[in-house]
């Protein structure tokens, strides 16, 4: 039987590094453990905190209810067919460790996500991407515990909902089910992505032959580690705002004021700015309240202080603000706050 521990501590388990504390606390290993804490909070009529690497939530307060740690771990080729291998890892799995098996294995299409913090059961939930490609790619399904009935139900990539950093897990299905593993669809061969303007410049001066997805995945670990301070020095959550879609009219307008604004074509309709460089333009970059913005990346919002994820949401609504009346565009946070 799991043990459940009282008035716990959470700072080491969310990479803001909030000093909040949980109810109760328990570390899960297999699935039987996970429908047990679960009863277990249904006894005690406790809501639950479901944490894997805690790299996209912001805890701002104590948690009044069951905090469950899920360490779920394990990785296998499940089955192959001519141009794919089928590979199905546990959510509890660090997401970057996962990528370099892959890789190692020479199963192919994560180079691009390589490096990205947090396990393997986050992802689906966030529809992780970078660097060109996000997790509805290279998704074939994934099994997860609905918290009501216990059952354990398979997703497929529709019944995800995949958006841009989103899914049904955000959404319709918030908080109704827990993901226990993640099976994906990755190449035989390689079909690599290079086409994001950060990796081409990085690739400048190496021949076809040389582009492998060892050396696309060393690329994105470069360029992350350059601009994206490591969580365990400097607390943080990554990117902390998405990239805002406008419309095209609204870039042109845009455009006769600052016409180097960053922008990315999305469709017909939409057009995708550069969060990042909006908040830079706007004078926040390095800039510091309780928290700070980085001095390398201004999407990214630093905790050097350990203090609550007050301090950072406070600091982030000065953003939006400053954002909104500078260039009428409202950025939205990516990670999720609790309670």
């Amino acid at each position: 039987m799991p043990l459940y521990l009282p008035h716990f501590n959470l700072q080491n388990y969310n990479t803001l590094a909030s000093p909040v504390c949980a109810d109760f606390f328990v570390s899960v290993k297999d699935e039987e453990e996970l429908q047990a804490a679960i009863k277990f909070a249904k006894e005690k009529n406790f809501p639950l905190l479901v944490l894997g690497g805690g790299s996209n939530i912001v805890l701002h307060e104590n948690f009044p209810g069951l905090a469950i740690h899920v360490q779920l771990l394990g990785k296998e080729l499940v089955r192959e067919d001519d141009e794919f291998y089928y590979v199905k890892a546990a959510a509890g799995e660090n997401w970057s460790d996962f990528v370099d098996y892959c890789l190692d294995e020479g199963f192919f299409g994560l180079e691009n996500l390589s490096l990205i913090p947090g396990n393997v059961g986050a992802a689906p939930i966030q529809n992780i991407g970078a660097y060109g490609v996000e997790l509805k790619d290279v998704f074939s399904e994934l099994s997860a515990v609905d918290v009501k009935s216990g059952l354990s139900i398979t997703f497929t990539p529709e019944s995800c909902q995949f958006g841009y950093r989103d899914s049904v897990f955000k959404n319709a299905l918030l908080d109704q089910f827990i993901i226990t593993s993640v099976t994906f669809k990755l190449g035989k061969k390689p079909n690599l992505n290079i086409q994001y303007p950060a990796l081409q410049a990085a690739l400048v001066g190496y021949s076809p032959q040389e582009i492998t997805p060892e050396l696309v995945s060393q690329v994105v670990c470069d360029i992350r580690r350059s601009k994206l301070p490591d969580p365990k020095q400097i607390p943080n959550v990554g990117s902390f705002f998405k990239n805002p879609i406008i419309t095209p009219s609204k870039l042109v307008e845009l455009q006769q004021t600052y016409p180097d604004i960053v922008s990315y074509p999305v469709d017909e309709t939409r057009v995708k700015l550069a969060a990042g460089w909006l908040i830079d333009r706007a004078g926040w970059k390095g800039r510091e309240l309780e928290a700070t913005v980085h001095a390398e990346q201004a999407l990214v919002l630093t905790n050097p202080k350990r203090l609550k994820g007050t301090a950072v949401l406070a600091l982030a609504s000065a953003i939006k603000e400053a954002i909104l009346l500078k260039f009428g565009v409202e950025l939205e946070q990516e990670p999720r706050n609790y309670p």
